[in-house]
């Protein structure tokens, strides 16, 4: 069996299933949502993607004498698998870890390349603080978040919506680090 990490955790791999993650696409729509990615390229990661379980053709259509694929995220293919994530190293963490960092900072590069930014009139920003936290309390704070974020998930584009990334990293830090 393929590491779950291996097929998913790489930089077009993960846009891809982003661009998925607001519903079924075509090939066509793909290639353009990602024109940075040679053609060649993109289908080579889309035909893994789909091997892997993590993606799945929804649909296949004839368009002008070809078949026109619509590929769509697989129920449970973006999640890790429980027993991968229980059995995963330090290391393995560090490999998850690395991967999202770097997907992020080319996120944000991509933002940046747009032009000026203006984070206020964009609403993007980052920050990083800490927080002093038994356990309990940590508990409440993650569920308030997840409660105050799970109603938004569903929102579909349009209507005057833009595609926001929220991501957050929530670890402790040694007391010094403050």
């Amino acid at each position: 069996m393929t590491d779950w990490a291996d097929l998913v955790l790489h930089p077009v791999r993960i846009r891809v299933l982003r661009a998925l993650a607001r519903g079924g696409r075509t090939t066509r729509e793909l290639t353009a949502a990602l024109a940075d990615v040679p053609q060649a390229s993109l289908y080579r990661h889309l035909a893994a993607l789909t091997k892997g379980g993590i993606i799945a053709i929804a649909e296949e259509r004839k368009v002008r004498g070809t078949a026109e694929r619509v590929y769509a995220l697989a129920p449970g293919g973006t999640t890790i698998p429980a027993a991968q994530l229980a059995g995963a190293t330090a290391e393995d963490h560090g490999r998850y870890f690395t991967a999202f960092v770097s997907t992020l900072l080319a996120d944000f590069s991509r933002y940046l390349g747009r032009g000026e930014p203006d984070l206020a009139a964009d609403g993007a920003g980052y920050r990083s603080v800490v927080l002093h936290l038994d356990d309990a309390e940590l508990a409440a704070f993650a569920a308030s978040l997840a409660g105050v974020i799970a109603p938004l998930l569903g929102n579909p584009p349009g209507g005057g919506r833009v595609a926001r990334q929220f991501s957050t990293v929530l670890m402790p830090v040694d007391e010094e680090g403050n």
